[in-house]
């Protein structure tokens, strides 16, 4: 069990590590955007942007979860080289041929999207749907193969790439909406022509002589077409029912929340891609039961940290990074920030299915979230604005969750623990949710109260009998070990310094 634990814990590591670089830099430059582009024309882009990400769930034809999950049922080299190939070549024409036929609709498209004719912008984001799509399988093979080195300079180069030629286009040009998607899926492009060149052995332009028969690939994964994208399509449907309901600027105010959820987006990310070679990787069925259950309180102690530090703190956190015109996003982080922790949770259900290879059972939960989500935006954004929409996105996903567990659990129980979990969530929601009503909402008093009702968080678990006796004893010899160091490096001053 341990070993599994560490190579989960690795694997995140290693594809967080991209990502919290995407993340700093994203904050990082936040403010330099927010400058340079108006609500409306954020709103615009990162509408175009989510949109981008759930067609590309379509064209993919479930192929990418097939790819993961048959790479590990065969051992053999050759076989594994022929199913790269063949999945990489499919993958490639689809998205070739839906990306002309975009191209030719482009201004009816913007129409429909956006609710404004902009043909211009509706090209760029096309050319990010054929680079974004046929990116996610090229970095596919390194995750299946666990060459996390490479991933994560992939990864780097393409956020470092992406940083500088966004900023450029859109604070040095001053591009607005069209250059921040072109700065976003213009280094992408470049990215994967590099990598496709690198990994021609398993990426490369032409079939393979003996292809792999693709109907249990497509059995597998067109499964979870309709479950993946109506998944997220509930990242869509709230930024177009803003859009439409209130204006683009609120949209844009709405992105800025979801960028400033960062930290539990990184997180849930570098989850969902280590995650499932991880899961499926284990053989006996015992030793996955119980590898699950261990995997959910960790993730729910882990996310659930980050979800009440911005539940407290997203006040100073949206001064800090952003322009008076996107303050009224604080209101939102926190309801978007749990939101995307149970998203995470409900991958741990989707890979129990995928282990049963029944992927049918995952499309009616995400359909009962959708409409979830429809019913209680149109509840509750005319009277609450952009926090109603939070707490649509909270309830879809708690519904996903409850129904996605009832559908699963016949094809592979997992043992749960029930009780640590109630109490992580009792600590942790009950003090981020009283410090939000009781603390001060502004000055020193208010932010060094909030940070010690965080900072106790860990300490009641700790104290409250919560976390087990080894848990505990792992967590002390970590705290010896950096006090230690600390010591040595204090110690280490003093001779040089006489």
């Amino acid at each position: 069990m341990t070993s599994y634990l560490k190579r989960l814990l690795a694997s995140s590591v290693a594809y967080q590590a991209p990502s919290l670089l995407s993340a700093l830099l994203a904050i990082g430059t936040l403010p330099l955007y927010t400058r340079s582009l108006t609500p409306a024309d954020y709103g615009y882009a990162e509408t175009l942007l989510t949109f981008i990400i759930l067609t590309s769930i379509v064209l993919r034809l479930g192929l990418g979860e097939a790819f993961v999950r048959f790479w590990f049922d065969d051992e053999d080299a050759g076989r594994r080289v022929r199913l790269a190939r063949t999945i990489s070549a499919l993958t490639r024409a689809v998205t070739t041929v839906a990306t002309a036929i975009g191209m030719a609709f482009a201004d009816p498209l913007s129409q429909l999207l956006l609710g404004k004719h902009d043909a211009g912008l509706m090209r760029l984001g096309l050319l990010g749907l054929w680079a974004f799509t046929n990116l996610e399988l090229a970095t596919s093979l390194l995750r299946v193969q666990e060459r996390r080195v490479a991933f994560v300079l992939t990864s780097i180069g393409n956020v470092l790439l992406t940083i500088t030629l966004t900023a450029t286009l859109v604070v040095g040009l001053d591009g607005g909406a069209r250059g921040y998607v072109l700065g976003n899926y213009g280094a992408s492009t470049i990215v994967l022509l590099t990598l496709w060149w690198r990994e021609r052995e398993y990426l490369g332009v032409r079939l393979p002589r003996a292809t792999v028969p693709l109907r249990p690939l497509l059995a597998f994964g067109g499964p979870t077409i309709p479950a993946d994208a109506t998944v997220f399509a509930l990242n869509v449907i709230d930024r177009a029912y803003i859009l439409r309901a209130q204006s683009a600027s609120a949209a844009g105010v709405y992105a800025v929340a979801v960028k400033l959820s960062t930290a539990v987006i990184v997180a849930v990310r570098g989850f969902q891609a280590a995650w499932p070679p991880l899961a499926y990787s284990v053989q006996e069925d015992g030793d996955a039961r119980r590898l699950y259950a261990v995997v959910t309180t960790a993730y729910v102690a882990a996310t659930g940290l980050v979800v009440a530090a911005l539940t407290l703190m997203s006040r100073w956190i949206v001064r800090l990074l952003s322009t008076p015109d996107f303050y009224a996003a604080h209101a939102v982080i926190p309801w978007i920030a749990l939101g995307w922790a149970l998203y995470g949770l409900n991958l741990v259900f989707i890979t129990i299915a995928g282990r049963a290879k029944v992927m049918t059972r995952n499309f009616p939960a995400a359909a009962a979230g959708v409409l979830v989500n429809v019913l209680v935006l149109v509840a509750l954004v005319p009277s609450l604005g952009l926090r109603g929409a939070g707490i649509a996105l909270c309830a879809a996903y708690v519904v996903m969750i409850l129904v996605i567990h009832r559908l699963t659990r016949v094809l592979f129980s997992v043992p749960f623990e029930w009780g640590r979990l109630a109490a992580i969530a009792a600590v942790m929601g009950g003090l981020s949710v009283g410090g939000e009503l009781l603390l001060p909402t502004s000055g020193a008093g208010g932010f060094f109260a909030r940070v010690a009702v965080l900072a106790a968080i860990p300490v009641l678990l700790y104290a409250g009998g919560i976390m087990r006796p080894e848990e505990k004893a792992g967590l002390t010899a970590i705290a010896r070990s950096l006090a230690a160091r600390r010591g040595g490096r204090g110690g280490g001053g003093g001779v040089d310094a006489t």
